[in-house]
């Protein structure tokens, strides 16, 4: 029987960069940026979606507040809003002496925000869209069953427009994946932190980075593959049938 621990121990023996400290720091980063990501497109999709039937409202005193929170998230690079957030809460006055401080001290929360309200401002648009591409037919048939607003977009728009935005939302996840990498500039140890730790301490740009390419590689497989599979089978109906 092979011992694991053994074996891992002595295929990284020999090598100088790839030990398992820095093995160590690698896997440190990977669950900081699956974390990161994970909890900021769910918080961002719970936002997006009643955000998004709002903005479809034709009442302008509803939609436009929501217009004009995702034309800034949409129109101004991430990193500048990571700055602001992360760099610009101390400036608000009484935030180091109030329940904030121990949230906002600490780089995780701060990018965590920066990049939830990123994502939901496109996340909103790409549902927004969804929705106002919902087939007339299909709701007119709701409003002929006597389904009220409410019922009919919890039974018919959501889940219609939902299957129209999987491909485009597909995409928004591995950009919130490949974005992530600037969260080390912010002092997390992500999978950018972690090689920039290897790279600085042995000074091998080639070898960290390269494998952290390699890993955010076998990411957005990944979720290429789970979305895929969602689109297979939530989406059936519109292939071609055997006659």
């Amino acid at each position: 029987m092979i011992d694991l621990s053994t074996w891992y121990h002595d295929l990284l023996e020999g090598n100088a960069i790839f030990t398992p400290a820095t093995m160590a720091h690698y896997w440190e980063g990977l669950v900081t940026t699956t974390q990161l990501v994970f909890l900021s497109l769910v918080i961002g999709l719970l936002l997006a979606v009643p955000l998004a039937i709002l903005r479809s409202s034709k009442r302008k005193w509803v939609s436009l507040p929501i217009y004009a929170y995702t034309y800034v998230f949409r129109g101004t690079p991430l990193l500048i809003q990571l700055y602001i957030i992360y760099y610009g809460v101390v400036f608000f006055d009484g935030i180091q002496e109030s329940f904030l401080w121990p949230i906002f001290r600490e780089a995780f929360y701060p990018a965590l925000i920066a990049f939830t309200l990123n994502t939901a401002a496109y996340t909103t648009e790409i549902f927004r869209g969804a929705i106002k591409a919902t087939a007339k037919g299909e709701i007119e048939a709701a409003k002929a069953y006597g389904m009220s607003p409410a019922l009919m977009m919890r039974r018919i728009v959501i889940p219609s427009a939902f299957r129209r935005a999987l491909p485009a939302y597909g995409n928004e996840v591995i950009f919130m994946l490949h974005a992530s990498a600037i969260a080390s500039v912010v002092t997390l140890m992500d999978l950018t932190g972690a090689a920039r730790y290897v790279y600085s301490r042995f000074y091998t740009p080639f070898e960290p980075f390269l494998f952290v390419a390699l890993i955010y590689l076998c990411l957005t497989f990944a979720i290429l593959f789970f979305f895929r599979f969602l689109e297979k089978r939530l989406l059936a109906h519109l292939n071609p049938q055997p006659l």
